[in-house]
Parts: C-alpha cells; sequence; structure tokens
C-alpha cells in the first residue's frame, strides 16, 4: 500500500484502528502521532495526511477472560495535486479465472487503463461469471488494491457483459465509436494467435508517429481459449485488426498487461 485512499466522507473524521488502513500505518509503517503518511481522496485529490491523535487502549470481554485493543487514529489531509491521470485505454477482456482475476484487475489498475469491460465469450467458461469474485464490488475492491499499490486516487470504471456483440455495441455507444476529425483517432486492436496481420509493436509503430493526433485506444483480449471464427470476424468487422505478440501463448491475465503496456509505452505514457 503506497497511497492510503479514503472516501470523501472519511476525511476529517477518525479511522478505527482496526481498519485495513490503520493497521497498515501502525504495523507496517509504524506511524504515530505528528508523522504524515501519502493519502488521497477517491476520485479526488492526492496530498499528505499527518497524524493528530492516536487514541489506543484495551478492554476486556464480557467474561473477563479476553482483552482486546480499541481506539482510533485523527488525521488531518492537505490535498496536493490532482492525483495521477488515467490514461484512454479500454481493455475488452475474456472472463478469466476467478483465481486470475484478482491479479488482472489489480494489474490493470495499476497500470493506468481509463476501463476494463470483462466480457463472456464463445469458449470461455460460463461458470467464472457466476463466481463471488465475479461482482461490480469485489471487482471494485481489486481495482482497489491496485490503486493502493500505484499511488492513484483515480480507479479504472469496470463493466461486465454477457457476450462479446453485447460489449462491442456498448463500445460503440460510447466515445470509442470509430474516427474523428476533430479529436484524433482511435486505435482498435485484437489480440490473437491466429491469422494475425501484424505484431502489436510494429502496428502501434506505424499508428504512433508523434505528431499525429490518437485519442485512445481500445485492445481486446480472448478468455482462455482464445476467439471462436465468429468472434473473429464480429471484431474485423467492427474495425479491429487482428494483432499478435509473438508466437507464444500467455495466459488472458499475461496477455492483458503486455499488451496494456506496450499500447500505453507506443502512445508515450510510460515514459
Amino acid at each position: 500500500m503506497n497511497i492510503c485512499l479514503f472516501k470523501p466522507e472519511e476525511i476529517g473524521k477518525p479511522l478505527d484502528i482496526k481498519d485495513e488502513r490503520a493497521v497498515h500505518l501502525l504495523k507496517i509503517l509504524h506511524k504515530g502521532e505528528g508523522d504524515s503518511f501519502a493519502a488521497g481522496i477517491i476520485g479526488g485529490k492526492a496530498g499528505r495526511a499527518t497524524i493528530t491523535r492516536l487514541e489506543v487502549h484495551e478492554e476486556k470481554s464480557a467474561d473477563g477472560r479476553k482483552s482486546f485493543k480499541k481506539g482510533s487514529i485523527s488525521f488531518d489531509f492537505v490535498g496536493e495535486s490532482d492525483g495521477k491521470p488515467l490514461f484512454p485505454l479500454r481493455m475488452i477482456i475474456g472472463f478469466p479465472r476467478p483465481i486470475q482475476l484478482k491479479r488482472l484487475l489489480r494489474d490493470m489498475a495499476g497500470l493506468g487503463v481509463c476501463e476494463i469491460h470483462l466480457t463472456a465469450t464463445e469458449l470461455g467458461e460460463k461458470s467464472y461469471l457466476k463466481s463471488d469474485l465475479a461482482t461490480q464490488g469485489s471487482g471494485y475492491e481489486m481495482l482497489l488494491e491496485g490503486c493502493e499499490q500505484a499511488a492513484s486516487t483515480h480507479i479504472p470504471k469496470l463493466f461486465m457483459h454477457d457476450s462479446l456483440a453485447k460489449c462491442l455495441d456498448f463500445l460503440e455507444g460510447s466515445a470509442v465509436a470509430g474516427v474523428s476529425s476533430a479529436n484524433g483517432r482511435f486505435l482498435k486492436a485484437a489480440l490473437d494467435n491466429v491469422g494475425a496481420s501484424e505484431s502489436l509493436v510494429s502496428f502501434m509503430a506505424r499508428n504512433c508517429p508523434q505528431k499525429e493526433a490518437l485519442c485512445g485506444a481500445v485492445a481486446a483480449i480472448g478468455s482462455e481459449r482464445g476467439w471462436t471464427q465468429g468472434e473473429r470476424l464480429l471484431l474485423e468487422q467492427r474495425g479491429y485488426s487482428r494483432l499478435c505478440m509473438g508466437s507464444r501463448v500467455l495466459r488472458t491475465e499475461t496477455a492483458a498487461t503486455v499488451a496494456a503496456s506496450l499500447i500505453l509505452g507506443a502512445m508515450g505514457f510510460l515514459n
């Protein structure tokens, strides 16, 4: 945890010492009264917080057999910046195994993509969508962890779709639709080991010259069994270039992290 994130309504209120953020401050960072730490408001300012009061005392259980600590941390917060901005990259990802999902969302948030669209695919395991982790609430917590690691206050938006077709329809109804002569171009990349026209690296090099306006990109990555021919055709019809990242077959979360890194690097956001 490289930044302690708070909801707007939490600023100015004492933090219970049992809260995981308080545990991190006291047991990992060994902070005390008068010490400061990196803090931020979710979706808002990043800055420093200073502990103004640390109150800890022991209480006993009703039967008197056990004792436990109770208390709170009071702090002042000063915003110093608007926080690290999210980058104009949207990721379409075939729903992965639940055990992979936590790492995937955490890494996407850490890299700073603006949106993640998890979608069911024709070859994907349908039961993954019914797991306890496949909820907006659980997904948000995973993204929050990634932002805490990246010291970022801005959390990517998370969407879930029943099919690739519905996902693409949703995106085409948003700012990703096609080409805007006024604001620049939106690159559309579909990562695939089968029948790729070129590599993602060469595609980005051709399409990201320094002086050319580019308003963003969207990258589509299939589930662990890849895309079907029908999904490939659908992506091509919607303007996605079929691209590869070498000959090796990568896990979904690995492919997503590598693709996002290559695209953001080519767009100049990792300089």
